[in-house]
């Protein structure tokens, strides 16, 4: 006598049960969910410029988060921070922490040091002043041309953060809006620059300025695995640029400087990016309107981007 099951079925011979149902002979059976790869766990070394121990960081997906997390292993403020350097404690433009991070770069976060205040006549148009900003509210100085208007006043130094304009505070403000006001401020009319300076440490002093160009500045050095940090969205993990992608990104990096005074190695890779994806100048106008329309590029510029990307000089046709 055959036992049958709790309902009163036989299960057919040779045939396995699934979920109560037999299964015909010969038959496979249903492979296995596929379990979901782990997301690795990053976590990053990190100092104080001017001296520290050493702390680690991890779970931050943009640049405040990454301020908050510094700030909560060292006790201090997020907006005591004003920018961070990759790899070196020295106030170097060329190391300035953007929108990427390799997985094994240190970082040095520069904190707020002594406050100073500068009268600044505007005899010629240009100020020689490369802007650029940390992506959570402070804007500084990247690049002092040589033999402008501010590479005579010896207190103005690069990676000083320009806190008010005539004591109207631009705290919060991006690069290209403080690039814009300094532009429009009227010639032969002495103005006020508030600068706040970094924390420097005692091998640090005496260190003014850096003005060289280097094909890969603000970037991590291609073929390593990166850490993507975006403005919306969850940070990602993807290979380094290409050496074609980092010389792409450097043109449109002066270009930027070119036309708006700033210098901005996240927001030229993403220009590149795309430029990449569109066939004409008129649709990368477009898409760039539609996601960076806060900058009102002018129509010569995009021009400029779109040839740089997509026809480089000395490329074959």
């Amino acid at each position: 006598m055959q036992r049958v099951g709790r309902h009163g079925r036989q299960p057919p011979e040779g045939g396995p049960m699934e979920n109560g149902v037999g299964q015909e002979p010969g038959t496979p059976e249903p492979a296995a969910p596929r379990a979901a790869r782990p997301r690795p766990r990053l976590v990053f070394h990190t100092q104080l410029a001017h001296g520290s121990p050493t702390g680690r960081i991890e779970g931050f997906t943009n640049v405040k988060e990454l301020y908050a997390k510094i700030a909560e292993v060292f006790d201090i403020s997020p907006t005591e921070i004003l920018f961070c350097t990759l790899n070196t404690h020295k106030v170097d433009m060329q190391k300035l922490l953007g929108g990427q991070i390799g997985l094994e770069d240190f970082i040095f976060a520069h904190v707020r040091g002594e406050t100073k205040e500068v009268e600044v006549t505007k005899t010629e148009d240009a100020l020689g002043l490369t802007i650029t900003d940390n992506g959570a509210g402070y804007a500084f100085i990247k690049r002092i041309k040589e033999g402008s208007i501010i590479n005579r006043l010896q207190t103005v130094c690069v990676g000083d953060s320009i806190e008010a304009i005539n004591d109207h505070t631009i705290v919060g403000c991006r690069h290209y809006e403080v690039a814009r006001m300094l532009r429009e401020l009227p010639r032969a009319q002495p103005f006020t620059l508030r600068l706040v300076q970094p924390k420097k440490a005692f091998d640090m002093i005496g260190q003014r300025t850096r003005t060289g160009k280097s094909p890969g500045e603000g970037r991590v050095a291609s073929g390593k695995e990166t850490l993507r940090l975006r403005t919306q969205g969850p940070a990602v993990l993807e290979e380094g640029p290409s050496p074609s992608e980092e010389e792409a990104a450097r043109r449109v990096d002066d270009l930027l400087e070119s036309y708006m005074g700033i210098r901005d190695s996240e927001l030229a890779s993403t220009m590149v990016e795309a430029a990449k994806g569109s066939p004409s100048v008129a649709q990368l106008a477009q898409g760039l309107d539609s996601v960076l329309g806060e900058f009102a590029f002018p129509q010569e510029f995009v021009a400029e981007v779109w040839a740089a990307v997509c026809h480089p000089k000395g490329d074959k046709e």
